[in-house]
C-alpha cells in the first residue's frame, strides 16, 4: 500500500501480519488497520515480546532477546511516523536474526564455545539492509554449531524444540528462526540454507521459505564466512509465516555490496506479474534414494493437482541425477576428513565441540578422500549433477517435490542413517543454486506441518513464490502450532 506521496505505507503490515494480543490469539493485521494507522510500532514490537515471553520457555528458539532497544526504536519509528518520515517498507516492523549472521552490539556465537561472547562490531549485509528498511530486532535466534546439523542444538545456548511437538526437533541449522516465527515470536526471520537449512526447518514448522538464486543476496558478515570452491551452496534467506511476506522482504536484502564478489546485480522480478498458465512443472514423490511417507507422497501429488487446476502444464517426471543429490553434496566435504573444520574451532577456543557437531563430522565429513585428486574429482562430479539438472530444467519452469520424505524428526535422530538419506532432496537446490521456495499444505497423523517445494530456474524468484503462493491459497499454509 502507498500513501499520497508514493511511499510503503507504515508497518508493511498488509503483508506483515502476526501481532500477538495478550491473550496469545493471532489475529491478521488488516490493510485497513495499517492504513489508518491504527495499530503503533510499540504495540506489535510489545505484542510479539510478550508472546516471545509466553513461548520462549518452552522453545528455547530466542537466545539474544534486544527488548529495550527494540523499544526505543519502535518509539523512534512512531515519532517519524507522525512527522511524515516513512524509513522503508519494514517501518517499524519486528523483526529475528539467525544467531550465524552478525549484529551490531549483540552477541553472535555462531552456536559455538569459541565465540559465546563475541559481539560484532558491524551488521551482516543483510540485516543492514532489513534495519535501513525499518526492520527493528527482537533477537537472536538459536542454530547448531556452525549451522552444521538439521538439528539445532549447542553447547552454548542448548537444544530448540519445534512448536507443535516438543519432542521434536524445528530442524537445521534455522531452526530457532523456524520454531519462533511460527509461535508467533517475529514475523519475518533472516536465516541461511547450505543444504536445506532455511527449507527443511519451514517444512517442520509449517512456515514459508525463500532460498533465492545463488549470487542474490549477499554472504557478507555470515559466520563462518562461506569462501572458497563450496560457497555457492550458501544462500542467505528468509522464513515466514506468508509467502507475500517473502516477496515483500526479498527486494530488500537482494543485490551486490561490493563485499561478496560471487553475487550478481541480476533483476529481481515482480511474483505477482507471474502468470500461472501455461507454465510447464515437473514433480516426483521418491528420489531415488529416501521413499516418502505415504502422507507426503500425498502432499506432492495433491500439490501437482493444484496445480493442474490452475492451467499448469504437469509433468511426472524425476531429474535422472536426483538420487545422487546427497552423495554428491557430502563428498564436496570430505576433503580432509573435516581437519581444517577442528583446527579452526580449535583456533578460537570452541573446545569441546557439541556431540551433535561431532556425528556431523563423523557422518558427513569423515572419512578423508584417499588422495588431492580424489577430492578434486568430487568437484568435478558436482558440475557433472548442475549440468544434468540443467538440461532437465530446459523443459520445464519449475520442478515440485516434498522438502523431505519425512515430518519433524524427533530430537537426535538426523544422523541416522534412514534419515540423512533424505536430505538430498533439499541439496540438490544448493547443489544447482537455483531459488527454491517451500510452503505448507498438509498435516501428518501425528499433527505435524508437511510443506512442499518449488524449485525454478536461475534467477526467477518470482515464479518459485508465485507458484508456492497458489498452494497457500489452496491449502491455507501456516497453522497455529498446537504444543505451545
Amino acid at each position: 500500500m502507498l500513501d499520497k506521496m508514493g511511499r510503503r505505507e507504515f508497518l508493511g503490515t498488509v503483508a506483515l501480519a502476526g501481532a500477538v494480543t495478550a491473550t496469545g490469539r493471532s489475529p491478521l493485521i488488516g490493510s485497513a488497520e495499517a492504513a489508518s494507522r491504527k495499530l503503533s510500532s510499540k504495540a506489535i514490537i510489545e505484542a510479539h515480546l510478550e508472546q516471545i515471553a509466553k513461548v520462549n520457555p518452552k522453545l528455547n528458539a530466542v537466545v539474544q532477546l534486544t527488548a529495550d532497544s527494540a523499544r526505543k526504536e519502535a518509539d523512534e519509528a512512531d515519532a517519524a511516523l507522525a512527522r511524515g518520515d516513512i524509513k522503508g517498507p519494514l517501518h517499524g516492523v519486528p523483526i529475528t536474526i539467525k544467531d550465524t549472521l552478525e549484529t551490531t552490539g549483540v552477541i553472535c556465537t555462531g552456536g559455538t564455545k569459541g565465540r559465546a561472547n563475541f559481539v560484532p562490531t558491524a551488521d551482516a549485509t543483510a540485516v543492514a539492509r532489513l534495519r535501513a528498511a525499518g526492520g527493528i530486532i527482537l533477537g537472536k535466534t538459536n542454530v547448531p554449531e556452525l549451522a552444521g546439523a538439521i538439528e539445532t542444538d549447542n553447547l552454548v545456548y542448548g537444544r530448540t524444540n519445534n512448536p507443535y511437538d516438543l519432542a521434536r526437533t524445528p530442524g537445521g541449522s534455522s531452526g530457532g528462526e523456524a520454531a519462533i516465527v511460527s509461535a508467533c515470536g517475529s514475523p519475518l526471520g533472516l536465516g541461511t540454507d547450505a543444504g536445506g537449512s532455511i527449507r527443511i526447518p519451514a517444512h517442520f514448522c509449517g512456515l514459508a521459505a525463500i532460498k533465492p538464486t545463488s549470487g542474490r543476496v549477499p554472504r557478507t558478515g555470515q559466520f563462518p564466512m562461506p569462501l572458497g570452491a563450496r560457497n555457492a551452496v550458501f544462500h542467505v534467506s528468509l522464513i515466514a509465516r506468508k509467502v507475500e511476506d517473502l516477496a515483500l522482504a526479498l527486494p530488500i536484502i537482494a543485490g551486490p555490496d561490493f563485499r561478496d564478489h560471487s553475487i550478481v546485480g541480476m533483476p529481481l522480478l515482480d511474483p505477482t506479474a507471474v502468470s500461472l498458465r501455461g507454465l510447464k512443472l515437473a514433480y516426483f514423490e521418491d528420489d531415488g534414494m529416501a521413499t516418502p511417507t505415504k502422507e507426503i507422497s500425498a502432499a506432492v501429488r495433491d500439490s501437482a493437482k493444484a496445480f493442474m487446476d490452475a492451467g499448469i502444464k504437469v509433468d511426472e517426471n524425476r531429474p535422472p541425477e536426483a538420487a545422487k543429490a546427497g552423495t554428491v553434496y557430502f563428498d564436496m566435504s570430505r576433503g580432509d576428513g573435516g581437519a581444517g573444520t577442528r583446527a579452526f574451532l580449535k583456533s578460537i577456543g570452541s573446545d569441546p565441540i557439541s556431540p551433535l557437531f561431532e556425528k556431523a563430522l563423523t557422518y558427513s565429513v569423515a572419512p578423508a578422500m584417499a588422495n588431492t585428486t580424489d577430492a578434486l574429482a568430487a568437484f568435478v562430479r558436482w558440475d557433472l549433477f548442475r549440468n544434468s539438472m540443467l538440461r532437465f530444467m530446459e523443459n520445464y519452469d519449475a520442478i515440485l517435490s516434498a522438502v523431505a520424505p519425512f515430518p519433524a524428526l524427533l530430537h537426535g535422530t538426523s544422523f541416522e542413517e534412514e534419515n540423512r538419506r533424505g536430505f538430498g532432496y533439499a541439496q540438490a537446490y544448493n547443489l544447482t543454486g537455483w531459488p527454491t521456495a517451500t510452503v505448507r499444505v498438509g498435516t501428518s497423523p501425528e499433527g505435524l506441518p508437511l510443506g512442499v517445494q518449488v524449485a525454478a530456474r536461475p534467477w526467477r524468484e518470482d515464479v518459485a513464490l508465485a507458484l508456492v503462493q497458489h498452494l497457500e491459497h489452496t491449502f491455507g499454509g501456516w497453522k497455529m502450532p498446537t504444543a505451545i
